[in-house]
């Protein structure tokens, strides 16, 4: 037999729970935080944008909008890393 009790038990299953729960969030933070500081999010943002604003063209896919992107870095430099 078991010397901890059920209650013990449960409790250290809850506590588990709670810490797994914990770390997926955390997890979640940290990639929404790196998305957002290397720009991976400008798709996301520029949909939310597109269907807040209430446009009447369709969105451009995501190919045509990473290379509108980069077309208009390379036509209007501006300071950044590379």
């Amino acid at each position: 037999m078991s010397d901890v009790s059920p209650e013990v038990n449960s409790v250290s299953s809850v506590n588990s729970v709670s810490l797994a729960a914990r770390i997926t969030r955390a997890a979640k933070v940290a990639r929404w935080y790196a998305r957002g500081v290397v720009g991976a999010d400008a798709y996301d943002r520029y949909l939310e944008h597109h269907t807040r604003t209430g446009c009447d063209v369709a969105p451009m896919t995501e190919r045509e909008f990473w290379r509108d992107k980069t077309d208009r870095q390379e036509r209007n430099p501006t300071s950044r890393c590379c």
